[in-house]
């Protein structure tokens, strides 16, 4: 087997944390929010979050409906959303997330918003809840999860797409109701 170059990165690979004898996982979802829950506009437009309207950001198409069934059966609650924002897409996070009704709307508990500084971060967060699948609109983010199983890039908020060869350890997702029936049959083989 060929040795790493110094500073080159290890391939992200699938593995669940050992939490010893008898212990069970539970399947644990969690979710980014810009490219993923809200659709993403330029930094230019007001309905961004980085415009002068960011309530008014759209939400990605079918992200309600898939939550709500997603969260019930087969997550049983175990949805986490986890993002990286600075302190004012922090702010106005919470605020478009209230604003939309988004717990009310898709039965995720309020304290299950997590949010980071940096993408990796992302990383030891998951490993904390013992999340199991993930989704997400960037490649490099689902990188640094290598104690989630199922990892999912999700193209439908993005203007790009999944461009070229995806690496064996993600799953490439062009829709909310693609992924709702993908995420309803993993998780349900666990």
């Amino acid at each position: 087997m060929g040795r790493r170059q110094r500073g080159q990165r290890p391939t992200p690979a699938a593995r669940t944390p050992y939490r010893g004898p008898g212990w069970k996982q539970h399947p644990t979802l969690g979710v980014d929010v810009g490219g993923v829950i809200v659709a993403l506009a330029g930094r230019e437009e007001d309905t961004s979050f980085f415009g002068t309207r960011p309530l008014e950001t759209p939400a990605t198409v079918g992200v309600f409906d898939a939550l709500a069934k997603l969260t019930e059966s087969p997550f049983g609650g175990r949805v986490h959303v986890v993002s990286k924002a600075g302190p004012k897409v922090e702010a106005n996070t919470r605020a478009w997330l209230a604003h939309q009704d988004f717990f009310g709307r898709t039965g995720v508990d309020p304290g299950n918003v997590h949010f980071v500084r940096e993408r990796r971060d992302k990383a030891p967060v998951c490993e904390r809840l013992g999340i199991t699948h993930f989704v997400d609109d960037r490649l490099d983010v689902l990188a640094y999860l290598a104690t989630v199983d199922h990892r999912y890039l999700f193209t439908a908020g993005t203007a790009e797409g999944a461009d070229g060869e995806l690496p064996d350890w993600v799953t490439a997702v062009d829709s909310w109701p693609a992924l709702t029936a993908l995420l309803g049959g993993d998780a349900g083989s666990r």
